[in-house]
């Protein structure tokens, strides 16, 4: 047995030994969403990183780096600016007013600022995140798929069974605990292998001659090497425009936004925010290098590199020790079972909490919406399974779909919500409903995306639409 295997099934391992150790730590189906407002500054930051930074930072990114070049430094510069913004933006003031409505999921904080709308919100928004949400799980097995094959010569449908089996089982058995818990150890894992993979390769690579590091790109097109693909004027301007409006999503991903209800004091936002912060600016970084190390050390477009997102574990099998590369490349799976756990229990706390329990005014022992919660758990990996095996989208496009959907549905609902009194919840209703439909239009036409992503559009639009219709309606009321 090689040591990358043993490396492996360790890491799974202590993962399902999380998930059972959580088990009793579940007395209620709060618990099981939020773990009770209980955890620490410390777990919070690392799974916040962890869950935020799915399988495209380990495979999509680097991928993207790989095929498309420096380009993708924008998306890259977006999305760590959005998690600065984010953390200072949102998190501590959501964190308290979540605690004073007694919400335990972002519809059920939404609908208790407007309850006369309440109702709709509840329905609108579940529908919403259960839609963008299948997609984005489904890119997460593909990612397991992915890296199993490459790594183990395992055939993608049985990776993606691997990978699915493992996340829903101890996200079933442990809830909230499990996911922050095992987010932890997989944020650890995967800043390591972000930080420590891209540095031994380009070492390698300086040692193979006295050239200079530019040298190693003597052959690589051009417009790969060039920050915007080889546009200029306003064609540029779009061009990092659409890759900075990466960092407009973070405002509205509930699995990201629900780490902030999680913590045990608001006042600790700003031990966790330090964390966050510190995490990210090297992680997206290093995701960033893997992508020109195998550049370097490969070229562009060689025939093992058909699927461009397989360079991470590719990389790590070249270049680091069999025990390491173990290690790093479960690093790939715990990007993809860290967003995966977080976005299944998103979707069903959603549907237990907001539609079964508040809209539709089941009311049932505690113990019963505990085991509902977890057969619904079940459920939902088995869709988004099935899915991920019918899906031919990279996970770079699915996860971008997914995250320009729910970022502009809920995103400018949220900021205003926080930082605008006179918003209403006919606003907020049209900023989900303008979010939605503009990313599902937008994303058919390529030639529109291209030019101006789906992500800034919508975002734009979504906050105008809660501006104007709250103003309107202000007016007439």
């Amino acid at each position: 047995m090689s040591y990358t295997l043993i490396g492996f099934i360790l890491y799974l391992l202590s993962i399902l030994i999380i998930g059972t150790i959580s088990y009793r730590m579940n007395k209620t189906h709060h618990d099981f969403f939020i773990a009770g407002r209980k955890l620490n500054p410390w777990v919070v930051a690392f799974s916040e990183r962890a869950s935020g930074e799915s399988a495209w930072l380990l495979l999509g990114l680097p991928g993207a780096m790989y095929a498309v070049g420096l380009l993708e430094f924008w998306a890259a510069a977006g999305c760590v600016s959005g998690i600065i913004l984010y953390w200072y933006i949102v998190a501590a003031k959501l964190r308290r007013e979540t605690e004073a409505s007694g919400s335990i999921t972002l519809p059920d904080y939404i609908a208790s600022r407007f309850p006369k709308q309440g109702r709709a919100i509840r329905w609108i928004a579940t529908s919403i995140i259960i839609f963008f949400f299948t997609f984005y799980l489904s890119a997460q097995f593909n990612g397991a798929g992915k890296v199993l094959n490459v790594t183990f010569n395992i055939p993608v449908f049985y990776g993606m069974l691997i990978g699915t089996v493992i996340i829903v089982l101890y996200t079933m058995m442990g809830g909230f605990f499990a996911v922050a818990y095992t987010d932890l150890i997989q944020g650890i894992i995967m800043i390591g292998a972000l930080i420590i993979l891209p540095g031994m390769a380009f070492i390698i690579l300086m040692q193979q001659g006295d050239a200079r590091l530019l040298d190693l790109y003597k052959e690589v097109p051009s417009d790969i090497m060039s920050f915007t693909g080889g546009a200029v004027g306003l064609a540029a301007t779009a061009v990092i425009i659409s890759g900075l409006s990466w960092g407009f999503g973070y405002f509205g991903q509930p699995h990201l936004l629900t780490r902030f209800m999680s913590i045990n004091d608001s006042a600790n936002i700003r031990i966790s925010r330090r964390i966050a912060i510190m995490w990210a600016i090297p992680g997206f970084t290093g995701a960033m290098l893997i992508g020109l190390a195998g550049l370097a050390m490969y070229g562009p477009g060689i025939e093992e590199l058909s699927d461009a997102e397989r360079i991470m574990p590719m990389l790590a099998g070249d270049v680091l020790p069999a025990w390491l590369a173990g290690i790093f490349i479960s690093a790939a799976i715990a990007a993809m079972m860290s967003t995966a756990d977080s976005q299944l229990l998103v979707i069903t706390s959603s549907v237990i909490e907001d539609i079964y329990h508040k809209s539709l005014g089941v009311n049932i022992s505690e113990k019963k919406l505990l085991q509902l919660s977890r057969l619904l758990t079940l459920l939902i990996g088995a869709l988004a399974f099935i899915i991920a095996l019918t899906s031919e989208k990279l996970i770079f496009s699915m996860v971008s779909y997914a995250w320009s959907g729910l970022g502009a549905s809920f995103g400018p609902v949220v900021i205003l919500m926080l930082w605008w009194k006179k918003t209403r919840g006919e606003g907020v209703i049209a900023g989900m409903l303008t979010g939605t439909v503009c990313t599902i239009i937008w994303s058919e036409f390529n030639a529109l995306d291209a030019f101006l992503s789906v992500r800034f559009v919508s975002f734009v639009l979504a906050f105008a639409a809660v501006v104007v219709v709250s103003k309107v309606y202000a007016k007439i009321s």
